[in-house]
């Protein structure tokens, strides 16, 4: 059965940010998104009988019908947001031909391939419930079956019966509306209030590249930045958008974001070195990770001073002071996110990947 794979033209959209006082270009990031899918339909058998010169009985040879293409989301890693989809609403796999004489089985439909980025929750928009969970690269899902193949007169004949006129039509094809939620997966998730300095520890330890101003709520999108590990594995750091509190109620940006943060390993909740109020600042972030989903604070975690450079006073519950600036106490942090990556490796959860 030979397939096809979907391909979708990403867009850039123009975004004004007032205590920026310019426009912002950047690539939109999508995390949420409703599709229909429709499977193909199977193609009818026939109803032929065999004509030869010297052969005065022939006999049914009706073909069978090919089967209608599915529908299949596939995990591709090189994706991070479900924008491509957004141009597509509705998605439709081809029909399968209808049989022929000489018991000739018709062409099956295509397959149609959807990408989607690791981490990608599939939902039956109707029912709500969960049809899959995409973690791993190139992992497939048939989200929408194709109909089946009618089946030609050839199979309809008995000893009682030699010449059968009867032919089935093939299966309609699956048609879903289908909810898709993305869940950024990542060892390391970044969390603290906006502008702490998130954005720029991810550009000194990756090759990530997300923008950096000395405003709030610059970071409009979550970032992915691969970190080589000190003589260990490589990791993945995720910067979230800043949280504030009520964010779990809907304030700010950090409830749009905060379905992210699930799907990572380890939390380190950044905390500014001139916080004049760190304890208010550690209850508020807590508290509205504990508000979206307890599990959070179940995560291994550490607390950091971001910004030491800029001096501030030495605080009990600060594990570590580091500078992204100024490259302080880099390498240590780096420590301290392998070891908590190995608290979570030794804790599985069902978010785990």
């Amino acid at each position: 059965m030979s397939r096809e794979t979907a391909h979708f033209s990403n867009k850039n959209q123009i975004f004004y940010c007032p205590e920026h006082g310019n426009p912002l270009l950047f690539s939109m990031f999508l995390d949420r998104l409703t599709i229909e899918v429709q499977a193909g339909d199977g193609g009818n058998g026939v109803t032929s009988f065999r004509r030869e010169k010297f052969v005065p009985k022939g006999g049914p040879d009706g073909g069978d019908g090919g089967r209608g293409g599915h529908v299949i989301l596939r995990v591709d890693e090189g994706l991070a947001t479900l924008l491509d989809l957004r141009t597509m609403p509705q998605i439709k796999a081809s029909n399968g031909r209808h049989g022929a004489g000489a018991k000739k089985t018709g062409r099956g439909g295509e397959d149609l391939i959807i990408r989607v980025p690791p981490g990608t929750l599939v939902f039956d928009d109707e029912t709500g419930e969960q049809v899959a969970d995409l973690t791993e690269h190139a992992q497939e899902e048939i989200v929408a079956k194709g109909g089946h193949g009618g089946k030609g007169n050839s199979h309809f004949a008995t000893p009682q019966i030699r010449a059968p006129r009867k032919s089935t039509q093939g299966g309609e094809g699956q048609k879903k509306i289908l909810r898709l939620e993305l869940k950024l997966i990542a060892d390391i998730g970044l969390v603290g209030l906006p502008n702490v300095g998130k954005s720029t520890l991810l550009s000194v330890i990756s090759a990530a590249r997300p923008e950096i101003a000395n405003y709030p709520f610059t970071t409009l999108t979550p970032h992915l930045g691969m970190v080589k590990g000190q003589g260990w594995r490589n990791f993945v750091v995720a910067d979230i958008p800043g949280l504030i509190e009520g964010a779990s109620e809907g304030k700010g940006l950090g409830h749009q974001f905060l379905r992210h943060i699930e799907r990572t390993r380890a939390l380190a909740v950044l905390v500014d070195s001139l916080d004049e109020k760190p304890d208010d600042t550690l209850t508020t972030l807590l508290d509205e990770l504990g508000a979206f989903n307890p599990a959070l604070l179940e995560k291994p975690r550490v607390v950091v001073r971001s910004r030491s450079d800029l001096g501030g006073e030495h605080w009990d519950k600060e594990q570590l002071r580091f500078s992204a600036a100024a490259r302080e106490n880099i390498p240590e942090l780096l420590r301290l996110f392998e070891q908590m990556i190995r608290e979570a490796d030794d804790t599985p959860s069902e978010n785990d990947w």
